[in-house]
């Protein structure tokens, strides 16, 4: 991977706050914001009235009020001569005398006119937040070249909240120069059409849930959206050991448009295999299960193989094999395309210390010698989250027991090889099967964690959320509001939620109005599910709850968005083996809100960094963004984002300003949506946002600025080689003494439970274990006290009576 380097802070090279002036300011015209936007007002130095010089890194750069203006006498041209990294900007002077008042919620439309000798200037914006102060807050627009006096506009997204000015101008990160003029900047006007309901009060409210007619014919853990619509559904052996043994490993494609599904061959056994989309949109599959648990010998094993799953065939094709075996893989893609992947369990059960990477350009894995190796354990499905300057935040979301050693959450360099701990993670050993996602937009770089449980001690789950700034300096998480509550099954049917009563297994999905969707879950370990679903507000950091999901949704479940706005959710399998096989589909309250916008042509489908893309549309738009398709399994899609796209508007066409940064949005498809003032969003189109031969020319770090460059945390660089970490082989939980192998007795029991075996056998007994079979000769838990070899008979229950 390119080294990116992480900014220093914003240099304020002349701050022009006080002093005299040579002239008397000009104000701002009655819609244009910007005071002296034509630099005719000269300031006490060597800039205009309001305006200073910005900028970082190692450049060699000029600042001239010239006389080649659009309009008046004077100009701003900023040049760079020379350049290694970094940006100079020529911007609103970041005061309360001269930068634009704004409301928060509200939008703004900026312009300018310019000339550039270079292809590396965009529009870029800093907020004054009255708490925190001064800071970076987007990239809007990537000029393109132009020899004569240019026009051009973009809308801000919403302010966001705790926002009282704004400061921006045009950054030039690339040898050349930018000329500029004529600034503009006006509020846009409040939406003058309210929402309508189209559904019942309560559909309007709370959206409405459908169980589809059609079952899921596999058993699938494992959900990837496809650039065609259609989604695949993997399920290897479906954690079902007798097909484990008869070698039948499933999969099945789902196609939206008419219900229906075909079960395609699927060569390897995927359960619980790592999974991620490839920049050609085709599903890059690691590793899976190479053997099940045997009571009291090996856990479950991980293969080293991995495949390639093509859409257009709809068949797998085999990769170089990885250079070990890893059975619950983070899979995470970087900026440029390639594939970094930790953590899961080897051949030999034990937890893999290598990390691996998939190369775009060569299509293969990479030897070890070629990547860089901390030797670290990073558990099962690590959530590692692509941060914008290349790094990876592990969230502190994994699967299975205790998180890792430390704070349990990191930011890891892998350029620099260094692990740096990251404080604040309430709870860190009570988040497996957590879910963390990164909070609309992706420019504002919020990741929340929400839930959670530990299957070895098997505590009641939590409602903890934890909310991380990563544009801070210092990051840290802090406590988000609680889950809400709302049903559990105890055994005997759903009763409200009680005391700090959350769940783990949860999902979240990030929506198109910017909302978050979490829903499903259980109490315990494979135990107990939870009914409630809710939608979170990144803006107001607060949960709305909503209709919840009829089925149960607790281990090996999967929540995911589909391209006409509905949520799909799959799956359920419970510590007797069973399998729920009903799918249900969540539309959420901005379907029933009124017509919905339709972008009537994207002009080009194939999309580069830095673009300005036109669409049309039937009537006014709000925002546009990309959403990359799903890819989850786990509660973990750590690939799953939202980037905003600022708008250019002239009517119902519509310009759309792509990011100039690869690691906001690596290269892939992307659902396209475009969203009304209501939050009213259209249905997706697909475009391909191009990957590495578009990066050429832009260079990620220009776009980069105070974000996590000073953390204090504990610092780790590369540890002593060694094979592998040494795990339980009860790592699933299961206490293999019991049952067959696909039957989970749980390794620790609710906390109601009495400590006595008639308590547990009451409590096998209302969760449908059935029959289970003594395997070998130890009794760990006193279930068979008759010696017959089955546990919970009736002479057991009756011998075990206090």
């Amino acid at each position: 991977m390119k080294r990116r380097r992480r900014s220093t802070a914003l240099l304020a090279v002349a701050g022009l706050t006080s002093g005299l002036l040579l002239t008397s300011p000009q104000t701002a015209s009655a819609a244009n914001l910007i005071k002296n936007p034509g630099f005719e007002t000269a300031g006490t130095g060597d800039m205009p009235y309001c305006w200073e010089k910005s900028g970082w890194g190692d450049n060699d750069f000029t600042f001239t009020t010239t006389t080649d203006a659009h309009s008046g006498g004077k100009a701003m041209k900023v040049e760079l001569t020379r350049r290694a990294d970094g940006d100079r900007k020529a911007l609103i002077t970041e005061s309360a005398q001269c930068a634009p008042v704004v409301t928060p919620g509200k939008q703004y439309d900026l312009g300018l006119w310019y000339k550039t000798t270079t292809p590396d200037a965009s529009l870029t914006l800093f907020r004054h937040d009255a708490t925190a102060g001064w800071q970076y807050w987007t990239d809007l627009k990537t000029l393109d070249l132009a020899g004569n006096w240019t026009q051009a506009t973009v809308r801000t997204p919403e302010v966001p909240a705790g926002t009282d000015r704004i400061s921006w101008g045009v950054s030039v990160y690339g040898t050349g120069s930018a000329t500029t003029d004529d600034y503009t900047m006006d509020q846009v006007p409040d939406p003058v059409l309210p929402p309508q309901c189209t559904g019942t009060a309560e559909q309007c409210a709370d959206g409405k849930w459908d169980v589809l007619p059609t079952r899921n014919p596999v058993r699938s853990m494992h959900s990837v959206v496809l650039h065609n619509g259609k989604v695949l559904l993997i399920a290897g052996s479906g954690n079902d050991e007798s097909m484990f043994e008869a070698g039948t490993f499933t999969s099945a494609v789902y196609d939206p448009a008419d219900g229906s599904y075909k079960v395609v061959p699927t060569p390897k056994d995927m359960f619980c295999a790592g999974h991620v989309q490839l920049q050609d949109g085709r599903v890059l599959v690691m590793s899976g299960n190479k053997a099940y648990p045997v009571p009291g010998g090996h856990g479950y094993e991980g293969y080293k193989d991995s495949y390639i799953f093509d859409p257009e065939t709809e068949t797998y094709s085999k990769t170089n094999d990885m250079n070990d075996g890893h059975w619950y893989p983070s899979a995470t893609v970087l900026g440029n395309g390639d594939v970094i992947s930790f953590g899961g369990l080897r051949e030999d059960s034990t937890g893999s210390v290598t990390a691996e990477l998939f190369s775009q350009a060569e299509q293969r894995w990479q030897p070890t010698w070629k990547v860089n190796q901390t030797w670290s354990y990073w558990g099962l499905y690590p959530s590692m989250i692509l941060m914008q300057d290349g790094r990876l935040f592990y969230s502190g979301s994994h699967v299975f027991g205790n998180n890792i050693p430390g704070t349990g959450s990191a930011l890891y360099d892998y350029d620099a090889n260094t692990i740096t701990q990251v404080p604040g993670l309430q709870k860190k050993d009570e988040r497996d099967q957590s879910a963390s996602v990164l909070l609309p937009p992706a420019q504002d770089q919020r990741v929340l964690t929400l839930g959670g449980g530990n299957i070895d001690s098997n505590p009641e789950a939590n409602r903890l959320t934890d909310i991380i700034d990563l544009k801070q300096p210092n990051p840290s998480y802090a406590a988000g509001p609680p889950i809400p509550q709302g049903t559990v099954d105890l055994g005997d049917g759903p009763v409200p939620q009680t005391g700090n009563q959350g769940k783990m297994y949860v999902s979240a999905v990030l929506l198109p109005d910017g909302k978050v969707l979490e829903t499903g879950g259980a109490l315990h370990n494979r135990a107990n599910p939870v009914y409630e679903t809710s939608l979170f507000d990144p803006e107001s950091e607060t949960f709305d709850p909503v209709a919840g999901d009829p089925e149960a949704r607790g281990y090996h479940s999967s929540a995911f968005l589909l391209p006409d706005g509905r949520v799909m959710t799959t799956g359920d399998n419970p510590g007797n083996g069973t399998w729920n096989h009903d799918v249900s589909v969540y539309s959420p309250p901005y379907l029933f809100k009124g017509p919905r916008p339709q972008i009537t042509s994207v002009i080009d489908s194939e999309w580069n960094y830095g673009d300005t893309q036109r669409i049309t549309v039937d009537r006014p738009i709000a925002k546009a963004q990309l959403i990359r398709p799903a890819a989850v399994t786990h509660s973990s899609d750590p690939n799953q984002r939202f980037v905003d796209l600022p708008l250019s508007v002239d009517g119902d066409n519509v310009d759309l300003n792509v990011t100039s940064n690869p690691n906001l949005a690596p290269p892939g498809w992307y659902m396209l949506f475009a969203v009304d003032a209501n939050g009213v969003p259209s249905v997706a189109e697909w475009v391909h946002l191009q990957g590495p031969q578009a990066l050429k020319a832009t260079d990620a770090s220009a776009h980069v600025h105070d974000f996590a460059d000073a953390p204090k945390g504990k610092v780790a660089g590369p540890g002593k080689k060694r094979p592998s970490q040494k795990v339980s082989p009860t790592i699933s939980g299961c206490d293999r003494h019991y049952g067959s192998i696909n039957v989970c007795v749980p390794t620790g029991f609710p906390a109601e439970v009495r400590k006595t075996p008639a308590a547990r056998c009451e409590w096998l007994k209302a969760n449908d274990y059935g029959r289970l079979k003594i395997n070998g000769k130890d009794d760990p838990l006193g279930l068979d006290r008759n010696r017959d070899g089955i546990a919970c008979g009736k002479g057991d229950v009756r011998k075990s009576q206090p």
